[in-house]
């Protein structure tokens, strides 16, 4: 008799992302001995869709010739978070995985409380992979994840790109794998019970404070009834179809970028007008962030502001990007220049 079908599910998923790092794994520079097995990590916070993945992970992993290991990152953003790490330790080290650790970080305020930890987060995950020289870390985003972060990016109105949700494969060479994409979050929960896998339910989660707190215990809920249990599925499936939209029109912008600029470098007015507004406004995306304009700070009423300068043109001075990046119309150009 086979295992149950959630628990199937779930080492399917990681099965399919181990054999796909496998055929990287011999050009990632690492640390590691040479004829040392590729290391993967789990990164697990102890709730049940990254316990069900480190399951998973354990399972998969020795039958495929991976070295598995898991890491928790303490936030300290709750009283005892520092002995929940470490009870998340044992039970990584429970399951056989190796190395496993938790690492500390202070979580900044810039751009709300949670970007703030989502990039103290990462930034502890980077450090700990290049220490071990880890191949791929994988994260226990769900589906319902995805659901989730499209309903986000709707709300923001930042375009295609804010609806393309997660990647199934993001960070430095696609350092970062979600392998339970595909995978609702109830199947990672219903594989954690029939294994006896005890998990933690971070409070936080269900928190009103937090955005995406409110977006699924109120918003998906309420659509849900209004429009059947299908939303998380199609939300899903926007996802991955406006990613491919947006990875097609970065690659056209990409391509016609150098055709629109003048031997000194600035954009020809009359070339970019000509351009789709959609690879235009790509276009100028990539040459503030050029410039030195951080990509983390420039948003559509940036690019907006900027594109006005083309289609809009009324003798309107220089506008103002983040990074101190000023965009001037001169002459039929623009010009980026950083102050």
């Amino acid at each position: 008799m086979g295992p149950h079908p959630a628990v199937a599910a779930i080492r399917l998923a990681v099965r399919r992302v181990l054999h796909d790092v496998l055929t990287l794994a011999p050009t990632t520079s690492s640390p590691q001995g040479a004829g040392e097995p590729p290391l993967v990590l789990v990164a697990c916070s102890g709730g049940a869709d990254s316990m069900a993945l480190a399951s998973a992970l354990a399972f998969e992993a020795p039958r495929l010739g991976v070295r598995a290991g898991g890491v928790t990152v303490d936030h300290g953003l709750q009283q005892g978070s520092d002995l929940r790490a470490a009870e998340v330790v044992s039970r990584l080290t429970a399951l056989d995985l190796d190395p496993v650790e938790a690492v500390r970080v202070d979580v900044g305020r810039e751009g709300g409380p949670e970007a703030a930890a989502r990039e103290a987060r990462y930034a502890a995950l980077d450090a700990v992979a290049d220490r071990h020289g880890a191949v791929a870390i994988l994260l226990g985003h769900t589906r319902d994840d995805q659901a989730e972060t499209v309903l986000l990016g709707l709300a923001r109105g930042s375009g295609i790109r804010s609806l393309s949700g997660m990647a199934t494969a993001s960070g430095a060479g696609g350092r970062y794998r979600r392998p339970f994409l595909g995978l609702d979050r109830q199947t990672a929960r219903k594989a954690c019970m029939v294994q006896s896998l005890p998990v933690w339910d971070d409070p936080h989660n269900a928190d009103p404070a937090y955005t995406r707190s409110r977006v699924r215990h109120e918003a998906l809920p309420v659509l849900e009834k209004a429009l059947g249990k299908g939303v998380v599925e199609a939300l899903a499936r926007t996802a991955q179809l406006s990613r491919d939209d947006a990875d097609a029109l970065d690659s056209w912008a990409a391509a016609v970028e150098p055709s629109v600029r003048d031997d000194s470098g600035d954009l020809e007015v009359a070339k970019l007008y000509a351009l789709p507004p959609a690879v235009r406004r790509r276009v100028l995306r990539r040459a503030a962030i050029a410039a030195g304009s951080p990509a983390g700070s420039l948003f559509a009423r940036h690019l907006e502001e900027v594109d006005r300068l083309i289609t809009g043109w009324r003798g309107q001075g220089a506008i103002n990007l983040p990074g101190r990046v000023a965009v001037r119309r001169q002459g039929g150009r623009l010009v980026l220049r950083q102050g």
